[in-house]
């Protein structure tokens, strides 16, 4: 019986490492990149807290969540096949912005902009890789397969970010624009914002309304590579 099963064992744990060196790279980018855009455009506008305390570097390190970017989406791989998670916000003085409900916007957007370039990026990735896949093909085929996963986790996240749910980064654009008083109650919900969106996901209702918009941001990045 310990015979039989050891292939079966190594089978799955070299899956599991090959998916690992396949996504991880751009989970990493993508939740690093985000991050670094708000606190470079919160720095631009009169705010270098992100700044001050070091959160401006490319070191995954500087950002990552221990609970939001491992814990959460190892769980919820390991049980439901799906994954969701955060990295560690950066922190944004909006006081010290110039123009705060303005700038609160801009500093918001800058995230998932982040993405988009991030997508577009991966795209040139696939695009480099496929031309010279022939050359050395155990090399360039995962770096195909992992410009495919940063396309989609990049595209996910762009989209996802734009819901206006507390805290996203679409609720802080949605307050911008709203008269001051609505912008206040508004934001009351804020604590429950991740509840909502873990609900909304189980349930199947986050994909179908993700689904739409990251296909077209997608195939718009493929048509790249």
């Amino acid at each position: 019986m310990d015979v039989a099963i050891r292939p079966c064992l190594k089978t799955e744990v070299n899956d599991f490492l090959y998916n690992l060196m396949i996504w991880a790279p751009p989970v990493l980018f993508a939740v690093t990149f985000h991050e670094i855009a708000h606190g470079w455009v919160a720095r631009e506008l009169g705010d270098g807290t992100a700044s001050q305390l070091g959160r401006l570097s490319p070191n995954p390190l500087k950002h990552v969540d221990p609970v939001g970017t491992v814990l959460v989406p190892g769980l919820l791989y390991m049980s439901t096949g799906m994954v969701f998670g955060w990295a560690k916000p950066v922190p944004v003085n909006w006081q010290n912005l110039r123009n705060p409900r303005r700038d609160v916007a801009l500093v918001a957007l800058a995230g998932p902009l982040a993405n988009l370039v991030m997508a577009l990026f991966w795209a040139m990735i696939i695009k480099i890789a496929a031309s010279v896949n022939p050359l050395l093909p155990a090399v360039f085929t995962p770096l195909i397969y992992m410009g495919l996963a940063g396309i989609m986790i990049n595209s996910i996240l762009l989209v996802l970010n734009l819901f206006p749910i507390p805290p996203l980064d679409g609720s802080r654009v949605l307050s911008a624009v709203l008269p001051p008083n609505a912008a206040r109650i508004y934001h009351k919900i804020e604590p429950y914002g991740l509840v909502v969106l873990l609900v909304l996901m189980l349930t199947g209702v986050l994909g179908r309304l993700l689904q739409p918009m990251v296909s077209t941001i997608q195939q718009l990045a493929m048509m790249l590579a």
